[in-house]
């Protein structure tokens, strides 16, 4: 059972089947074993070394799932800090601010209310996936036998670290003087999720005292159900969000995933602004901060990106998609700011992790900086036309790719994720397809100096890949 909620980057299924509060207590000692290993291989002999983060979000089931997981760590051996209700980038935080083994939360992001599952963290806040430790956690939870076990009675800590984690998100946001000038209005969509509380708890209530007027949307999360699907990629999610941004007269607009470590912006005109050109829009600002430092960027990304990179005077980093790969890719090039086009945005002075709340305040400094509107901002760099990421069914996704391959060999070709075929400087167009990690689906993004060329490379190599399918 245990191996249908263990994903490639987080543990996540159906409460209560599969995932129960009985496999939350054997990955509780799973985790536990791990990252109390993983700290002492390391070197790590502080006794704060023995100690777990644990934090959950607002789900019905999260309450006993933690519980259980809790309960897991202790009867390994673990202390527990237990944080309570949280978004997911706190966690990141408190690992690295309390000096822990590292932490764990329970979530299941942005899918439906039905789902759980755990997010892990080793030491310094390092995404622990299937390559780097969920397959030990994996084992070790497989193999342990509760009945038999002599539990080894760790404690268990309550602690809030709201005034801390509040003080370090505000360290990023940085607005003029009013000098009479009207603060930012932003309507905020908390998909019934964890940024129902973070967000008054960080950036006070309606952005009282800040500079910034916040207009609430769906922030009540105590039912433990979402008003809409707590995805922000998905267009349909944003509807409300761009309907009450116009209907305010608000300055923009911001979605928040289920667990708060995602956000998507809409523009004054209720425009959504792709997570790439918002990468590139921000990179100016920390690159003015740290000029000649590495921004990191998704492969997915329109070429505005590096280029905004290299303009304010950057070096671009082209990386695998996956938080696990964006912050390791931060990491090994001590890069000052990185962005992905599923909504994470990732900060080296946040531990290299990503941030919702660091996110919004960066979005709130740089927009009210700039005395533009968001739209006027992002235009300069919707400069080419996108296609988007397109799904298509197929089972022979190895063949189909080893075809495209093929089909293009005298063009610049490169594997780093999925295929990358570039003919962008000599035809004007490139794109990358990528398999999914679970589904018989290949994923394709296009991208063309104009629109007339894009609709003529999507009609040669759409049909190479499959059937379309909608999601």
């Amino acid at each position: 059972m245990l191996g249908k909620v263990f994903k490639a980057y987080d543990i996540r299924g159906i409460y209560p089947d599969p995932l129960s509060d009985q496999m939350g207590w054997q990955i509780g000692y799973g985790c536990s074993r791990f990252l109390l290993q993983d700290a002492k291989s390391a070197g790590e002999t502080s006794p704060m070394m023995r100690n777990i983060i644990v934090g959950r979000d607002m789900r019905k089931s999260s309450p006993g799932l933690a519980k259980s997981l809790i309960q897991g760590m202790n009867d390994h051996g673990a202390n527990v800090v237990d944080l309570g209700l949280v978004d997911t980038p706190m966690i990141y935080f408190a690992v690295n601010y309390l000096d822990c083994a590292g932490g764990v939360m329970t979530t299941a992001s942005h899918n439906p209310p039905q789902y759980n599952g755990f997010k892990v963290s080793k030491r310094k806040a390092k995404p622990v996936g299937e390559t780097t430790g969920l397959a030990e956690v994996r084992k070790f939870a497989a193999t342990v036998d509760k009945l038999t076990l002599a539990a080894a009675g760790g404690r268990v800590e309550t602690r809030d670290l709201w005034d801390a984690y509040r003080e370090h998100v505000l360290s990023f946001l940085r607005l003029p003087a009013k000098n009479g000038k009207k603060p930012l209005r932003v309507v905020v969509d908390a998909s019934n999720g964890m940024a129902g509380t973070m967000v008054p708890r960080v950036f006070g209530k309606r952005g009282a005292g800040s500079g910034v007027e916040i207009v609430e949307l769906n922030f009540d999360n105590s039912k433990g159900e979402f008003a809409h699907e707590p995805n922000p990629l998905v267009e349909s999610n944003l509807a409300q969000l761009r309907q009450r941004v116009i209907a305010e007269k608000a300055d923009l607009g911001i979605c928040f995933d289920g667990d708060a470590d995602r956000c998507v912006i809409v523009d004054e005109k209720g425009k959504t602004v792709g997570c790439d050109l918002l990468t590139a829009a921000l990179c100016q600002h920390f690159l003015r901060k740290s000029p000649g430092t590495p921004v990191v960027y998704d492969l997915r990304s329109t070429k505005a990106v590096p280029e905004e990179i290299r303009k304010a005077g950057g070096v671009p980093v082209r990386s695998r998609v996956g938080h696990v790969f964006m912050k390791q890719a931060l990491a090994d090039k001590r890069a000052v700011f990185g962005g992905e086009l599923s909504g994470h945005f990732y900060f080296r002075d946040n531990f290299n992790a990503d941030s919702g709340a660091i996110a919004m305040a960066t979005v709130f400094t740089v927009l009210a900086g700039s005395g533009k509107g968001m739209s006027e901002l992002v235009a300069p760099m919707r400069r080419y036309s996108q296609s988007g990421e397109i799904n298509f069914q197929i089972e022979d996704k190895d063949g189909a790719l080893a075809a495209l391959k093929d089909a293009y060999k005298g063009e610049l070709i490169d594997e780093l994720d999925g295929v990358t075929i570039d003919c962008f400087e000599q035809q004007g167009w490139w794109c990358n397809v990528r398999k999914s990690n679970t589904e018989p689906l290949l994923r394709l993004n296009l991208e063309a100096r104009d629109a007339k060329t894009l609709e003529k490379m999507l009609g040669l190599i759409s049909p190479r890949l499959g059937v379309k399918v909608d999601h």
